[in-house]
């Protein structure tokens, strides 16, 4: 999703003093994107933090990725932000990947602004935007601005709340823009959008409204304080435009973001549970309460080890201090505590609330763990990340290479969470689960550079699962008299279908003690432990129920690691009987092609096995919804190429797992 969020983020940073020269994305030399890889691809792969200051204001900035392949990104930082500014190509409008953001940005309660880039483009649109965000999102847009010209005319913004035209007669970010009133050719333009504008916002409160239908004016002050509250409380969403790559309205939009995102202290607090008793607890964004933080990244730092980030909900810190870790129920200590911009660092003495900052020193904390006061000690919501699923085999070109490589992969493992890996001791390889093939391609490329570690890598596998059709009974029975001690346990298991996307449900319905309260947590992760490598194929099973209904136990023999063994071999019983079958990934895909190409590109979904969904028209362009199998879809990129000389483009996410044809899953399974 290329619609210049780096590139916006370099302006807020030159315009709020943060840096004295504007670099640029297409020469690899944006500030944000630091990484060699970045540089080259011009994409942004790994999350970049700063800080800035606006009119007395400090601002947080977090520039993310857009490939919908680095979405651990996306995730960890909606996850600790108080409001998100999203960004549109004026020309595109609302592209595959930014429905993606918006529904975990949703799934976050994350207030958020609009900044509709690239006004200055041929095709250009800000009308036609508004309009795709309002239903391609479900959104409730309403423009606070409106465009000075149009494509390569463009050259400032009209103000509908302040009712002027902030015009720039220079593209040099050292020439400041001239305020005028509004141009007479654009004046019912105005009144239309301003009229709008008003009535969206009146809408949401009771005494605008009043004011509204009674005919009577209206304040800017009232205007901004309504929309302010209505943006918090995810009612509203302002829309502003502007073109970053030529410095043009990136001052109001820092504005904009003074005026309506969220301040930590306008959100009602972080929630958690208490660490001693569970029960449900909240922190409130004040300095002198207890200290609570959430980690959300932990990277590998070459020059001074490694670095957890995390975000300050409630109290402060300072460096050096001693912290409980509450997710693993150790102690921390902070040893050093620095502000990032970027890869750059700046020592601080003390953090406070609303404040992202980076520890070293905090060597056992990872991402979704909660740093906290350990008098008060409590459990912040975590980060949830969605399962890889696609993975390759690595393995080392020398021997010498084999503990490197693995010392590696494990670095990049803890700084993404949907990086998994696994070692097959058959073939003698390492392999690596991620989102897809792009995900995959950069591991590989920071093997190589980072950790100077070269591998030889196999081509992309499919992560498939297996599921049950019946339900089924099956004893598990452990029984071995060596001498002295033995070991014994008994079960009876019961499993059954689950509904796909309901994971796993261990139940215990073991009556008069038949098996001691003591024994079935054992039980249940021998149950987990067969699920794992299911009977078809030896993929992990999904979406099944197992219920323990009955059993036995010896007051001698019976141990945690007997029931444990019973437990498995149980599951691995009943499963042969629950008649199982593959599921394979389907991705959601959704292609934009000129017109002219359609036929082409239909034509070559269908021979991949496709589902078409629909198909939308937005002028010439076609936008075409399908669900694929992530099978199908190794080399797509290629291929949509070839047919479309290039102008098509794609996006493709996870979406579900469903019943592989019998061929694909004979062929796996053989595999």
């Amino acid at each position: 999703m290329d619609a210049g969020k780096t590139t916006v983020t370099e302006r807020v940073l030159f315009f709020a003093g943060r840096i004295y020269k504007i670099g640029a994305v297409d020469d690899g030399t944006a500030s944000m994107d630091w990484m060699a890889q970045e540089r080259e691809r011009g994409i942004t792969i790994t999350s970049a933090a700063t800080t800035c200051d606006w009119k007395g204001h400090t601002v947080n900035v977090i520039d993310t990725p857009g490939h919908v392949d680095f979405t651990a990104e996306v995730e960890r930082s909606l996850r600790i932000l108080d409001g998100g500014v999203v960004i549109f190509d004026a020309v595109a409008g609302v592209e595959p990947q930014s429905e993606t953001v918006w529904r975990q940005a949703d799934r976050y309660n994350v207030p958020r602004i609009c900044f509709v880039n690239k006004m200055d483009r041929v095709g250009a649109d800000f009308h036609r935007t508004i309009d795709s965000i309002s239903r391609r999102l479900g959104a409730t847009p309403v423009a606070i601005q409106i465009p000075l010209g149009t494509e390569d005319s463009f050259k400032g913004v009209i103000d509908l709340i302040e009712e002027k035209a902030i015009e720039y007669v220079d593209d040099s970010p050292e020439v400041p823009p001239v305020e005028g009133p509004v141009p007479e050719e654009l004046i019912e333009e105005f009144k239309n959008y301003r009229a709008l504008m008003i009535e969206k916002i009146a809408e949401t409160d009771d005494d605008l409204i009043a004011k509204y239908i009674e005919g009577r004016e209206i304040t800017s002050d009232e205007i901004k304080g309504a929309l302010r509250k209505a943006t918090i409380d995810y009612r509203l969403v302002p829309v502003m435009c502007g073109s970053a790559l030529r410095n043009l309205s990136i001052q109001p939009l820092l504005d904009g973001i003074i005026d309506y995102l969220p301040s930590p202290l306008d959100i009602v607090g972080a929630k958690g549970k208490d660490y001693r008793t569970g029960e449900e607890v909240i922190r409130e964004p004040k300095e002198d309460a207890p200290f609570a933080a959430l980690v959300f990244k932990a990277v590998a730092d070459p020059f001074i080890g490694r670095l957890v980030y995390f975000r300050v909900y409630s109290g402060s810190v300072k460096a050096g201090a001693m912290v409980f870790n509450a997710t693993t129920g150790n102690r921390e200590r902070l040893g050093r505590v620095v502000q990032m911009h970027a890869q750059h660092r700046e020592d601080i003495d003390e953090v406070g609330v609303g404040d992202i900052a980076a520890a070293v020193g905090a060597k056992n904390a990872s991402t979704g763990d909660t740093l906290c006061d350990e008098s008060a000690p409590v459990i912040l919501e975590t980060i949830t990340f969605p399962e890889p699923v696609m993975s390759v085999a690595i393995e080392p070109k020398t021997r010498v290479d084999q503990d490197r490589l693995s010392e590696s992969l494990g670095k990049l493992a803890e700084e993404d969470p949907t990086l998994k890996l696994s070692y097959d001791e058959e073939v003698g390889q390492t392999i690596v689960s991620g989102m897809g093939e792009l995900h995959l391609e950069i591991v590989v490329d920071r093997l190589a550079r980072e950790y100077k570690v070269e591998g030889n890598v196999g081509r992309p596998k499919v992560a498939y699962r297996e599921a049950i059709t019946l339900g089924s009974r099956a004893e598990g029975r452990l029984i071995r008299q060596t001498g002295g001690h033995g070991q014994y346990a008994h079960v009876w298991l019961e499993i059954e279908p689950l509904e796909r996307g309901r994971g796993f449900i261990f139940e215990d319905r073991i009556k008069g003690g038949d098996v001691p309260k003591e024994f079935i947590p054992a039980v249940g992760k021998g149950v987990r432990d067969a699920l794992g490598a299911g009977p078809l194929g030896g993929f992990p099973v999904v979406d099944v129920k197992v219920a323990l209904v009955d059993g036995s136990y010896h007051d001698v023999d019976s141990s945690e690691i007997a029931f444990r063994v019973a437990g498995s071999i149980a599951t691995k019983a009943a499963l042969k009987k629950a008649r199982p079958i593959l599921l394979e990934p389907v991705m959601k895909l959704e292609v934009v092609t000129p017109g002219e190409f359609l036929g082409e590109v239909l034509g070559d979904l269908g021979r991949l096995r496709a589902g078409i969904r629909g198909i939308e028209g937005e002028g010439d362009i076609q936008v075409i919804k399908a669900g694929i199998a992530l099978g199908e879809s190794f080399g797509y990129a290629g291929n949509l190429r070839s047919l479309t000389q290039g102008r098509a483009s794609y996006s493709m996410e996870f979406e579900n797992y469903e019943k592989a044809p019998d061929a694909i899953a004979k062929a796996a399974v053989t595999a």
